[in-house]
């Protein structure tokens, strides 16, 4: 499978700048994967497509104010940092992405906040973009942390062509997040209102929560034609014991399991026994799906409308199958279907 083989027009004003008014009220395609049939629906119409005993396996990580905007010393020139992910408490050290990459160095001061509140020195270059800091903060470890996250914004994807509103801070996270450590959120969850839970659960549906915490990987880009050359970064998952029985529960009745968004699909093929059950697991993936895969533990899933050549589209394609998913794909444009984190969503059947 090559990468050319993602492409697709893909007009600039269908990438969705805003969610829409109401969680569970975006526009939803419906795929079925048996009859190629596809139907154009409301989300909340969900609904209708789930019944008693079937599960929604839904990646309850938490979203963090991961993108800051700081000086460098000496020259004042700004400096954008984007937190990956925290190394070592006790030492205030963060894996970060740095812009523009070419003019920090080693040993380097940064300045964050309007009164030069917080100040970080560069410790390490660990790859062409990437840079280990030391926030050199002396106060307790939660007011150091608190003082981080006010100078934070929401990093909605630079694909998002517009600045940082209040809302996003609610409507970049699901309803369910919990566990923090995500520099991106799972997209497909943004869809799910209090009221459609509600519903899904009076219809007797049940619902596993897993954890992955989503990274940069995912917005990274493929830059091999040949897929089986790429590398995706790794990214920290969590399956909890009551979560597979739940999931390994409704496979052995031959219920719908549902993977809410590509991350969970990944988390749950990332621990999978030779009979197919999900096993509990605590640890990382760098799994890579693309077509052609035999997926073994959800046989449905919900995704949003993905950018060209990206990982995510890869996903789709290997679950809803490769001329199926392009085609729709094509249809969504000519139907003018939101595209992209604030987008409109498919169910694949």
């Amino acid at each position: 499978m090559k990468l050319s083989k993602f492409k697709y027009k893909l007009p600039e004003e269908l990438i969705a700048l805003h969610p829409s008014p109401n969680r569970d009220e975006s526009r939803l395609m419906v795929i079925n994967r048996a009859t190629g049939k596809i139907e154009h629906k409301v989300f909340k119409d969900l609904i209708n497509y789930f019944s008693i005993n079937d599960v929604l396996v839904f990646n309850d990580t938490k979203v963090f104010p991961a993108r800051l905007y700081g000086n460098k010393e000496k020259t004042g020139a700004e400096i954008e940092v984007f937190l990956l992910r925290e190394l070592n408490q006790d030492q205030r050290l963060w894996d970060v992405l740095v812009d523009p990459a070419r003019k920090i160095r080693i040993g380097n001061k940064l300045y964050f906040g309007d009164d030069d509140s917080l100040v970080a020195e560069v410790i390490d270059n660990t790859t062409s973009r990437g840079r280990t800091l030391r926030f050199l903060y002396d106060g307790p470890y939660e007011d150091f942390k608190k003082t981080l996250y006010s100078l934070g914004e929401t990093p909605l994807p630079k694909f998002i062509k517009r600045e940082v509103e209040p809302e996003d801070s609610e409507r970049y996270q699901t309803i369910f997040a919990k566990n923090e450590g995500a520099v991106a959120a799972p997209t497909a969850g943004l869809h799910f209102s209090r009221e459609l839970l509600k519903r899904l659960e009076i219809k007797g549906s049940h619902f596993a929560y897993v954890t992955l915490h989503v990274g940069l990987g995912n917005f990274r880009t493929v830059d091999v034609e040949d897929l089986t050359k790429h590398k995706m970064d790794s990214e920290q998952i969590f399956i909890s014991e009551e979560a597979t029985k739940v999931i390994n529960n409704a496979k052995d009745q031959k219920q719908r399991v549902c993977a809410v968004g590509t991350t969970v699909m990944r988390t749950l093929e990332s621990s999978v026994s030779t009979y197919g059950h999900v096993k509990p697991f605590e640890g990382w993936t760098n799994k890579f799906i693309f077509p052609a895969y035999d997926f073994q533990v959800a046989n449905s899933m919900i995704s949003n409308f993905h950018l060209p050549y990206s990982t995510l589209l890869m996903m789709s394609a290997a679950f809803g199958g490769y001329d199926l998913i392009m085609k729709a794909y094509k249809v969504a444009v000519k139907e003018k279907y939101r595209f992209g984190t604030y987008g409109d969503a498919m169910l694949i059947l």
